[in-house]
């Protein structure tokens, strides 16, 4: 799926919560911690870790692409 951002980025775990793959945020910080959760094909823990567009984030067979 693609995600348009509109600032200069998206903090992961409010990225997933946007998207709809989470309930809430802080299912989002706990998913991202228990290693989950990848960006551009690396494993990514932090939780607030900056999203950018151009980006692409996994989850859950999910794929985000950032725009």
């Amino acid at each position: 799926m693609e995600f348009p951002i509109t600032g200069d980025y998206i903090e992961l775990c409010k990225l997933l919560k946007a998207a709809n793959l989470v309930m809430s945020g802080g299912e989002g910080k706990e998913v991202v911690a228990e290693g989950l959760v990848t960006v551009d094909g690396e494993l990514e823990t932090r939780k607030r870790c900056k999203i950018r567009a151009g980006q692409t984030v996994e989850f859950a067979g999910n794929v985000i692409e950032v725009k």
